[in-house]
């Protein structure tokens, strides 16, 4: 998948999803946030000046964030993203109105909608996983110039040995038969039984 199509589904299909701010304190604070607008410069939210929010947003713009869709476990996709944010103040505020019409029954005149303020995710990174897939798909993306933050597992060719440990305790069967083992890191699961079992160390974790 692309990354343009995984902030797609974020967007579109997922819309409501939970923020972490960082407070005056330093102490993570949690909040839902619908995300309006997508476009290639990144997502585009809004919220009112007045709300605490908006305050940490502005003293440290910075998120991180999780959204997910499905009925069940086995049927949910999610993704998670962090990112660099900037007020773009009242710029595209009629089309998120436009986008996203439920908006108008909260802010329902011109002047109750003095109170917002229109921000961006100009840049980030994240993960795509789908569970719904058997076994289950993991994507790392990143845009606005950022680099992929890759994490979990890798195994070092040189130290593998060919036993069948690790092999024997992959829940998702995502490392090869072949010598030295490969893990096919858009199935692992990051569970680190590979990691644990490996009598000669040679399973490394990646992105500690």
């Amino acid at each position: 998948m692309t990354t343009q199509e995984i902030l797609d589904i974020l967007q579109r299909d997922i819309h409501s999803t939970v923020f972490a701010t960082l407070d005056d304190k330093g102490l993570p604070q949690t909040c839902v946030i619908d995300l309006m607008l997508l476009d290639g410069d990144g997502l585009y939210f809004l919220t009112a000046k007045g709300k605490s929010f908006y305050d940490r947003l502005t003293a440290r713009p910075f998120v991180a964030l999780s959204g997910m869709k499905g009925q069940d476990t086995l049927s949910t996709v999610a993704v998670s993203l962090r990112g660099a944010v900037r007020s773009i103040g009242r710029e595209r505020l009629e089309e998120i109105f436009a986008q996203n019409p439920y908006m108008a029954k909260i802010y329902p005149t011109e002047k109750s909608r003095q109170a917002l303020e229109v921000f961006q995710i100009y840049k980030g990174e994240g993960e795509y996983f789908d569970l719904s897939r058997q076994p289950p798909f993991r994507q790392s993306f990143a845009f606005g110039g950022e680099t992929v933050h890759r994490t979990g597992y890798r195994i070092d060719g040189e130290r593998c040995i060919g036993c069948q440990g690790c092999r024997s305790v992959c829940p998702s069967g995502c490392i090869s038969s072949a010598v030295p083992r490969v893990i096919d890191p858009s199935r692992c699961l990051h569970c680190g039984n590979c990691f644990r079992i490996c009598p000669v160390k040679a399973v490394e974790r990646v992105g500690v």
